[in-house]
């Protein structure tokens, strides 16, 4: 056990209506599971209630893919808590989640306070996993309170292998693994600094740029069949992000501009698959999907 950070766990997009969303990403091949509203304390001492909320996510080998978003305008009118989601998407539809897996929430809670962040304690939420009345995803978060990047947060899942389940990771594009996420800040040593906070890791210098946020990696820690594997976060200039995501338009900042997967056959088939899109050739044989066609953010396919 650790009280550190070991992996990318999940990032999530935001968006007003859940069915577009998942309407892109099932087009981009890949299976989505069932839709599933949010519950959980909207304070640490508060009891479990239903969120306005609610996601369908594409698990992967190693982490997940996100899709959150309102379900019903009327839960809102009811009072039901909407998770931080209405001010993400005040700024723009697209990804404002950062998750990073931890094996202990208590240690890393104990880290973090240390650290001098204020927070007011674990974090739990959970939901159904595929029906209403049905077994229940648990979670502990460790979120950085009110960072202006978007959610930052530490996870630890109690319960991986009721999501995790093999019905839901065979994907037609072969997407396997969740590898890296691209963060533009104003202020990218600032923003650097609040991540190493968070993690317990050091920040170093990126090549191309601003600052990269390595994950050591933990088998079992993204996934209960996910393996040990580095994982990071590019926290660039606005300047540096069209070396990397090229003709990405920002429309805020900070702003997560875009995300990489790894695939199981080297985009053999994202390129069979996609080949009707406007996809962008990147250098060492990366393919881009634009935001326009992924829930507004670049997602980046590799080998």
């Amino acid at each position: 056990m650790t009280d550190s950070a070991l992996a990318l766990d999940h990032v999530g997009l935001c968006a007003r209506e859940l069915g577009p969303m998942t309407a892109q990403f099932a087009a981009l091949g890949f299976s989505l599971s069932p839709i599933a509203q949010q519950s959980g304390r909207p304070t640490p001492d508060a009891p479990v209630e239903l969120y306005a909320t609610g996601n369908r996510c594409a698990f992967l080998r190693h982490g997940y893919i996100e899709l959150l978003a309102i379900l019903e305008p009327h839960d809102l009118k009811m009072g039901r808590f909407d998770n931080g989601l209405g001010k993400f998407i005040a700024r723009y539809e697209g990804l404002h989640i950062l998750a990073m897996g931890m094996d202990d929430a208590e240690a890393n809670l104990a880290r973090m306070r240390r650290a001098g962040i204020p927070i007011p304690g674990v974090a739990h939420l959970e939901r159904p996993v595929d029906k209403p009345d049905g077994p229940r995803a648990k979670f502990s978060r460790l979120p950085y309170p009110d960072a202006p990047e978007g959610r930052l947060q530490l996870i630890t899942h109690h319960t991986p292998e009721l999501i995790w389940q093999e019905r839901w990771m065979d994907h037609a594009n072969q997407a396997v693994a969740l590898t890296e996420l691209v963060l533009v800040s104003a202020e990218p040593a600032v923003t650097a600094a609040r991540l190493s906070k968070l993690t317990g890791l050091v920040i170093e210098p990126r090549l191309a740029g601003g600052f990269l946020l390595r994950f050591p990696g933990g088998a079992g820690v993204a996934g209960p069949r996910a393996p040990a594997m580095e994982t990071r976060v590019s926290i660039l200039a606005p300047e540096d992000l069209p070396g990397t995501l090229p003709g990405i338009a920002i429309p805020d900042l900070p702003f997560m501009a875009g995300f990489f997967v790894q695939t199981a056959d080297g985009n053999a088939a994202v390129r069979r698959l996609l080949s009707h899109l406007p996809l962008v050739e990147l250098p060492g044989g990366g393919l881009m999907v634009p935001p326009a066609h992924a829930a507004g953010a670049a997602l980046v396919f590799h080998a």
